[in-house]
């Protein structure tokens, strides 16, 4: 009887001694290198949707819980930042801009906010005395549906040139309309560009002209390139160090802007072979904060002759990828360019603009599906859309084996009801812009009326229950980049004199934060990346002055950003 009893203790000594030795031998977790506590973090990751606090480490999340779970992981060297109640947010992710535009923007004049025409000559005017003769003066923002007064003459609200060619007789002037779908030249502008009254419209393009046949100064779509070629005439008389001082300063600007806005990655909606190439240095250097999910735009041959060679995944810690095409099918609402399957109400002469033969698209789209690209096309009108879908459901029935493609029409604006359910069916994402939709609302009605306003005009609710993935983002330098105010359009749809366009079709702030992260980073195939603070994606976060997701929504405009973290760095705080 003793020896068994001795026998036991023995063998629960063994025991106890063994569980000891497991628990002592057991890893400890290395500290975080960040921590983010004693706030509200909303992750966008179903399996836990809020927590208190967060863990860095190595430039991905580490750990997401309650602060005292986390309080393990804080060492000596950790960066600890304290929420003090603020929100954080995965990065905002904008799926729709054009990176190279906003810095290009900062260069010239901003005529975002003018009121009206008087305006824009006075900043003209301004800006010749301060600028030699003989040197383009360039800006961007106008838009005349947004200026207190019309100006006298003008045809469609747009002015004539003559009051700005005479106060700038020695300097070419361009002025890009808001959308990039038209532009304003000057007549020094418009000799540069050999245009006269017997310059034929080309495909695609319209030149604006009077009574009498002479052109007023307005050029929409296409029609632009001729004052494009006359500008990048005289742009190539500089110097290769010029030329490149210039370039590197507008990714930078860029750069620095979205970081302040509380965006961390951004989809590229086109660019250039050489403005990739200057990207890549960027991303190899460690120079970019924001992360470029870039589109390439070129013609046809030479997307068949470089495209597999600028394929490109997650370069510089995932700070560049390559695998999308752009292309245009027409034009800008505002400017009268978005193609229409019936006639502009205001405008009964005309349905808009297709701005490339469709089978060149088609082209594109063969091309884009045998080299395993992304498509995305940019399409206003109804008629445009419906085009587009056509394209790639042909596509898609050619090439039964080609799977999860995600090819994104960009814009989606106004859609015949018959299209809609085509997104959901095709898997077609619905690449929107919640901005324009308060932004271009007061004319929408104008230009469409109320019947096709009501039934396809920003239709996202009606598109979600299609089942169609609907991202979000800004279209800057069209609208300022700023995520804030299409958040607040996207759930609002308040226009600026109180109005709401059609309050039925709003997004709650849970899908309205979903659409600018979690299904922009699925947009871009990255959603195991990015787009939710999930252990082991990207640590890129925002924090949040007020909390967006509950605030009353007139107060979400007051709304700031504090920090914005990319890879676990923090890239940008509020001086």
């Amino acid at each position: 009887m003793k020896n068994r009893i001795t026998f036991s203790l023995l063998v629960c000594c063994l025991i106890l001694t063994t569980g000891m030795l497991s628990i002592n031998c057991q890893p400890k977790k290395a500290p975080a290198d960040l921590v983010l506590k004693n706030g509200k973090i909303v992750t966008m990751d179903e399996s836990l949707p809020e927590a208190d606090a967060l863990a860095v480490r190595n430039g991905v999340v580490a750990a997401v819980g309650s602060e005292q779970e986390i309080s393990s992981l804080i060492g000596p060297e950790t960066e600890v930042i304290d929420l003090q109640g603020k929100l954080a947010i995965p990065g905002f992710i904008d799926a729709h801009a054009h990176f190279t535009g906003i810095g290009h923007a900062k260069l010239g004049l901003d005529l975002m906010s003018v009121k009206n025409w008087s305006e824009v000559i006075s900043m003209v005017q301004t800006a010749v005395s301060d600028t030699a003769p003989g040197t383009w003066i360039r800006g961007r923002g106008w838009h005349q549906e947004k200026w207190d007064s019309a100006p006298s003459p003008n045809i469609d609200g747009l002015p004539f040139h003559h009051e700005l060619s005479r106060i700038s007789p020695e300097n070419p002037v361009l002025l890009k309309h808001a959308s990039g779908h038209s532009c304003f030249a000057n007549a020094g502008a418009m000799k540069l560009a050999g245009i006269s009254r017997a310059t034929p419209d080309p495909p695609g393009g319209e030149i604006v002209r009077d009574d009498h046949g002479d052109p007023i100064g307005i050029f929409r779509e296409t029609a632009q390139r001729l004052l494009e070629n006359a500008l990048n005439a005289d742009l190539e008389k500089r110097t290769p160090e010029q030329i490149r001082a210039e370039n590197e300063q507008v990714v930078k600007l860029a750069d620095r802007y979205c970081l302040s806005k509380g965006i961390t990655s951004f989809h590229d909606a086109g660019a250039s072979f050489e403005t990739i190439d200057l990207f890549k240095e960027f991303a190899e250097q460690g120079k970019l904060g924001v992360r470029l999910y870039v589109m390439v735009k070129a013609d046809n041959a030479t997307l068949e002759e470089r495209i597999n060679d600028y394929r490109i995944e997650g370069m510089g810690d995932d700070h560049l990828t390559v695998r999308a095409i752009k292309h245009l099918a027409d034009g800008a609402l505002g400017a009268h360019g978005a193609w229409l399957l019936e006639p502009y109400e205001d405008l009964p002469s005309s349905i808009g603009l297709n701005t490339a033969p469709l089978d060149e698209i088609r082209e594109t789209a063969r091309i884009a599906i045998e080299n395993d690209f992304q498509l995305n096309i940019h399409c206003i009108g109804d008629r445009a859309n419906r085009e587009i879908l056509d394209i790639y459901e042909q596509a898609f029935l050619s090439h039964p084996e080609k799977k999860d493609l995600r090819w994104r029409i960009e814009h989606s604006q106004h859609l015949h009801p018959d299209d809609i359910p085509r997104f959901g069916r095709l898997g077609v994402i619905a690449s929107m812009q919640g901005i324009h939709c308060t932004s271009d609302g007061p004319w929408v009605w104008k230009r469409l009326g109320e019947k096709r306003a009501e039934e396809g005009a920003y239709m996202w609710r009606t598109l979600m229950e299609t089942g169609a993935v609907i991202c979000n983002g800004t279209d800057a330098p069209v609208e300022d980049v700023d995520p804030l105010p299409s958040f607040h359009a996207t759930i609002s749809r308040r226009l600026k004199d109180g109005r709401v366009f059609y309050p039925d079709q709003r997004m709650s702030p849970e899908e309205a934060l979903r659409s600018y992260t979690l299904n922009a980073a699925y947009a871009g195939f990255q959603e195991d990346r990015l787009g939710s603070l999930t252990p082991g994606k990207w640590a890129d976060i925002v924090v949040l002055s007020q909390d967006i997701m509950t605030i009353p929504e007139d107060k979400i405009l007051e709304t700031e950003v504090l920090t914005t973290i990319v890879g676990g760095k923090v890239l940008y705080e509020k001086p």
